[in-house]
C-alpha cells in the first residue's frame, strides 16, 4: 500500500462543530488521493443516509489548514504519518459574494467606508462622495485642496451622519451631514501634521480619532461636536481649527495604517517595516513588531486578536501581538501577483478577511487557507486602493479605474432573511 504516492487508503475521522451536519463518529477508510471535491461527495452521501438532507458545500480542515489539493500531499507537507487516523474537520463553505453596483467617480477612489445603508468615498479630485449601498449618488462634498487619502464614520443615525476625512493637504476635516435636507458642513479643520495624512481611525466610543501621516507622526484628536479646548487661541476657535490632543513619535517613515484596538490602545503600520501597538494612557509604545517589508495597510481583528499586513511583495502576513515572538510570521497568504495595498478583517466572521491589490483584484480569504483565497472578487479594471467590510452585508472597494465596486455577502443577507 503506497499511500505516500497517493495510492491506498487513509483512516479518517470526520468532525464538525456544526451539529446539524454531524456524521457518525466512526473511522472511515478513504483513498489517499481524495480532494475537497470527493470529500464533499462523501460527506453529503453520509448526510443523505442520515436524514435525507440536500447537498451542502463544505471546506475541509486538516491540521488547522484548509485542504487545497490531494490529502496525501497535504499530509506529506505537514510530515504526518499515513499510518495514523487523521481527523478532518468540515465547515460549511462561505458563499461567494455577489457583484452589485459600480459607482462611477471623476477620479481615482482612494478611500471608502460603508455604514448602514450609506457608502462614503474619497477621491483624487479632492472631493468626498456619499452614495446609497444600492448605487445612488447622494452628495459631492468639496473642501480639501488635495487628494483624499482616508475616511471614517464617527456616528450615524436617521437624522445625522458625522465623519472624518484626511488628505494630502496635511489636514483632517470633520463633517456633519443632515440626512433629511441632504446638506453637509465642515465642523472643524484639524491642523498639526506637516505632510499628507494617510490614515484615520475613529475610537470605539466615537469621541476621538487618530491620524497617521507622511510626517511619521501619530496624532489623536477630539471627534466631539464641540471641542472644549478647540484651538489654542480665540481666533482658532472662531475659525473651527482643531489641534491634536496627543502627538506620538516613534515611526521613521509614513504611518500608512492606524486602528483602535480598544478604547486606549492603537495599532499603527508604517513604511518603516514596523507595526507598533501604542498605550494611550502611557502615551508610549507597548509592543513593536519588526517585519522585513514596508507595510501599506494593517488590520486588527477584535474577534481573534490577530493582525494582518499588506506589503509590496504581493503577500499578506499574519501576526500575533500577544506572544513574545510577535515578529514571527504566523502565516503568509499567497494569491495576489502585484503589491497589496489594502486589507481588512471581517467584523463578524472570525476567520475571514478581504484584500485589494495592484493586480486589479480583490480577494476574500479564510486565514486557515494560506495557499489560496476563497474567492476572487473581480470587477476593477485598474489598481485597487482601498477595501472595506465594515458593514457585514457589503464588501466595498475603490480604485484607479475611478469606481467603487460593491459586493453583497449572501451569508449576511441569508441570516437577515432568517431573522425576519
Amino acid at each position: 500500500m503506497d499511500v505516500e504516492n497517493g495510492e491506498g487508503q487513509v483512516q479518517v475521522h470526520l468532525k464538525t462543530k456544526q451539529e446539524h451536519y454531524a456524521v457518525p463518529d466512526v473511522p472511515y477508510a478513504i483513498d489517499g488521493t481524495v480532494t475537497t471535491v470527493e470529500l464533499n461527495t462523501f460527506v453529503n452521501a453520509l448526510l443523505r443516509q442520515k436524514d435525507g438532507s440536500s447537498d451542502t458545500d463544505f471546506d475541509f480542515l486538516v491540521f488547522d489548514e484548509y485542504l487545497r489539493g490531494r490529502l496525501c500531499d497535504h499530509l506529506r507537507e505537514k510530515a504526518i504519518s499515513f499510518e495514523d487516523a487523521i481527523e478532518i474537520e468540515y465547515v460549511e463553505r462561505f458563499p461567494a459574494p455577489e457583484p452589485q453596483d459600480c459607482l462611477l467617480h471623476d477620479d481615482w477612489v482612494s478611500a471608502v467606508k460603508a455604514s448602514g445603508k450609506w457608502i462614503l468615498s474619497g477621491c483624487y479630485d479632492n472631493t468626498l462622495n456619499l452614495w446609497t449601498n444600492k448605487g445612488k449618488h447622494i452628495l459631492t462634498i468639496s473642501g480639501h485642496t488635495a487628494p483624499i487619502k482616508a475616511v471614517d464614520w464617527i456616528s450615524l443615525d436617521e437624522e445625522t451622519g458625522r465623519f472624518v476625512s484626511t488628505s494630502q493637504d496635511q489636514t483632517a476635516m470633520l463633517w456633519q451631514w443632515n440626512v433629511g435636507s441632504n446638506s453637509v458642513e465642515c465642523v472643524s479643520v484639524c491642523k498639526g501634521h506637516e505632510r499628507g495624512v494617510d490614515s484615520v481611525s475613529v475610537s470605539p466610543d466615537g469621541l476621538r480619532f487618530a491620524t497617521g501621516s507622511w510626517d511619521t507622526m501619530l496624532k489623536v484628536w477630539s471627534a466631539e461636536q464641540e471641542d472644549a479646548a478647540e484651538g489654542s487661541s480665540k481666533r482658532m476657535k472662531e475659525s473651527g481649527v482643531r489641534t491634536p490632543k496627543i502627538t506620538l513619535q516613534g515611526h521613521r517613515e509614513s504611518v500608512s495604517a492606524v486602528q483602535w484596538m480598544d478604547a486606549s490602545t492603537l495599532l499603527t503600520g508604517s513604511w518603516d517595516h514596523t507595526l507598533k501597538v501604542w498605550d494611550l494612557s502611557l502615551e508610549g509604545i507597548k509592543t513593536e513588531i519588526s517585519t522585513n517589508k514596508s507595510i501599506f495597510d494593517a488590520s486588527y481583528s477584535k474577534l481573534n486578536r490577530l493582525i494582518l499586513t499588506a506589503s509590496a511583495d504581493k503577500n499578506l502576513r499574519l501576526y500575533d501581538p500577544r506572544t513574545n515572538q510577535g515578529s514571527v510570521v504566523r502565516n503568509t497568504y499567497l494569491g495576489h501577483n502585484a503589491w497589496v495595498q489594502t486589507v481588512m478583517w471581517s467584523t463578524t466572521e472570525e476567520f475571514l478577511f478581504v484584500s485589494g491589490a495592484y493586480d486589479n483584484q480583490n480577494k476574500l480569504w479564510d486565514c486557515r487557507s494560506p495557499k489560496a483565497p476563497l474567492y476572487d472578487l473581480l470587477g476593477h479594471g485598474e489598481k485597487v486602493l482601498d477595501i472595506d467590510w465594515s458593514n457585514p452585508k457589503y464588501i466595498v472597494s475603490g480604485g484607479v479605474d475611478n469606481t467603487v465596486r460593491v459586493f453583497k455577502s449572501r451569508k449576511a443577507l441569508a441570516e437577515d432573511t432568517e431573522a425576519k
